[in-house]
Order: C-alpha cells, then sequence, then structure tokens
C-alpha cells in the first residue's frame, strides 16, 4: 500500500487531521453597521444638519423671537429691546472685537433664540465703560446697540438687585482687606487714579476697607457722579455728568433696633455689573436684573437724538 493511500485512510479516521475544505465563493458579502450604529449615525447627521441650518439663519437675523421676549442675559450698551435687538443683530462680532475688558461675548446654541447674539456676563465680566467712548455702539453696524446713545449714564442694561443680604459683609458690619476675587480671578477693571483709559486686572488692585463698600467705590457711575459734584467733570464735559448717584453705602435701622450699613442702589444705576463682579462673598450679594431698568428719563440730548429718528 502506498504512502498517500495510508495518509488518506489515516484521514479519514481522524477528522480533525483533515485540511481545511475550500468552499466556493459566492461573491464578496460586506456586513452593513448594525440598527443601533445606523440610528446613532442619523441622530449625527440630523444634529449636524440642525446646528447648520439654525446657525446660518442666525447669522441672517431671522431668529424667531418670542412676542413678549425678555432678556435672559446681560446685553451691552444700547442694547434695543430684546425682540427688537435680537432680530436687528447681525452677529457679526463687531461688538466683541472693540470692547476694551473683553466682556463681550456671543450666545451659543444652548441659548436658543439668542443664538450669535452678544452679551456679557456680569460676575465674569461687567462692562465698566474704559473705553469712555461706547466703542460697542460705535462699531455696531445695524443699530442693534443704538447709535442714539452717547453717555454711559444714557443706557439701559439693567438694575442691580440687592439679592442676598444675609451675605453681604457691609450688612454683618465686616470690612475686607486684599483682593476682591481672590489671586486666580482674571477680571479687568478701570481705576481712574491709575489710568483712565486702561483697565487693570482687579487682582492687582487689593482693597482694605473697616466696611465692605467694594460696590460703591467700583462703580463708574457713582464715580463720575462724584467728580462732577466736585466740579471736575470727566474731560471738563458736564454732559457726561450723570443726573443722579447710582449706589451707595446707607445706615439702615431694623425693626429690632439694630443698626448696620446696607448698599442701597438708586435710579441712577444703568445695570452695568461692575457690583456684581467686585463684590467678594461666594456668590454675589448683588446682582444685575436684565429686566428692570432706572425710572429715571433719558438725558435730553438722548431723547432729542431719538425724537428725530436717528439710528
Amino acid at each position: 500500500m502506498t504512502d498517500s493511500t495510508t495518509h488518506t485512510q489515516e484521514d479519514s479516521q481522524n477528522p480533525e487531521a483533515r485540511p481545511p475544505v475550500a468552499r466556493k465563493a459566492k461573491g464578496n458579502i460586506t456586513r452593513g453597521p448594525g440598527r443601533r450604529a445606523q440610528q446613532a449615525r442619523r441622530e449625527f447627521l440630523r444634529s449636524v444638519a440642525l446646528t447648520v441650518g439654525v446657525t446660518s439663519i442666525s447669522l441672517l437675523g431671522f431668529v424667531p423671537i418670542p412676542a413678549d421676549a425678555k432678556r435672559p442675559r446681560l446685553r451691552p450698551p444700547g442694547a434695543l429691546s430684546e425682540e427688537d435687538y435680537l432680530s436687528s443683530c447681525i452677529k457679526c462680532g463687531q461688538c466683541v472685537q472693540v470692547c476694551p475688558v473683553d466682556a463681550v461675548k456671543l450666545d451659543d446654541l444652548g441659548t436658543g433664540f439668542g443664538l450669535g447674539a452678544a452679551y456679557i456676563d456680569a460676575r465674569e465680566q461687567a462692562c465698566d465703560f474704559s473705553c469712555d467712548g461706547l466703542q460697542c455702539v460705535l462699531a455696531c453696524p445695524t443699530g442693534s446697540l443704538t447709535h442714539t446713545l452717547d453717555y454711559t449714564h444714557d443706557t439701559r442694561m439693567g438694575f442691580a438687585v440687592f439679592d442676598k443680604p444675609k451675605l453681604c459683609l457691609a450688612v454683618a458690619g465686616k470690612g475686607f482687606k486684599g483682593q476682591a476675587r481672590g489671586p486666580d480671578y482674571e477680571g479687568l477693571l478701570r481705576y481712574e487714579e491709575i489710568d483712565r483709559w486702561n483697565p487693570i486686572p482687579l487682582k492687582d488692585y487689593p482693597y482694605d476697607v473697616e466696611i465692605c463698600d467694594l460696590c460703591v467705590q467700583a462703580c463708574p457711575i457713582e464715580q463720575r457722579y462724584n467728580q462732577c459734584q466736585a466740579g471736575k467733570p470727566p474731560s471738563g464735559d458736564d454732559n457726561q455728568c450723570p443726573p443722579q448717584r447710582a449706589i451707595g453705602l446707607e445706615l439702615i435701622e431694623e425693626k429690632n433696633g439694630v443698626k448696620h450699613m446696607k448698599p442701597v442702589v438708586y435710579d441712577g444705576c444703568v445695570g452695568c455689573g461692575v457690583c456684581e463682579m467686585i463684590c467678594p462673598t461666594e456668590q454675589a450679594s448683588i446682582i444685575v436684573d436684565y429686566n428692570i431698568l432706572t425710572k429715571i428719563p433719558l438725558s435730553e440730548m438722548y431723547m432729542a437724538k431719538s425724537k428725530r429718528g436717528h439710528s
């Protein structure tokens, strides 16, 4: 018996030793993605399409606006009513580029109706009017930040509200010493006694006060009011004098007879947010309400320009 015959018999008795049988190919068949993968892909493509579509519409200024639109965020100086602001803003970002303290940001997708519109997060970085010339207003190409605005006290951004009096150091009779927001805070603020035009890091200007009044000291409207009362209006221009104080500390007597100092917001407040930014408590004791405005009338010059229809 030949060797080949012997191997054949052995292989038949030991199936594991048999070589693999070549099967006839039926063509190249590629298995597609599973149902879950297909669903994930469809959802991803739908999200991309939605993002591109909403962004494109927003850039054209055609974002749908609710009829009773309230301000979900603090808007830059001179912003029109929320409905008019969102419908006229073309989301160009010019106001962002010219802000000397980088206070102006652009809304993202999470904000819904305001996608791409400019806003300010006062706690992160307030508008301290460092530019003196309202550069964001001058840079706005559509008048969403009204071009009839000339002076800081004519803006209507919001109104400061004493939100958490139990946290306030002044109410507790405490002073403050050190950096208002700590050594890691990157916010900027203008100090006129240092440089009128160039803001400096807040952490480079430590405070030491017996009773905390940082919100009063830092308020740009209050500063200008005091300058004008002292006969030293900014740039010697009386038109830059606010008609009323914005904030101050007052002695308050409670019903139980306890007396303490308390920040009081006056109608001169324009809602710039500096008080909220500089408040040294972990949560700001004072915040800006975006939907409350000062009760005082606008300056005569501002009203006259508005009536003439300037934009």
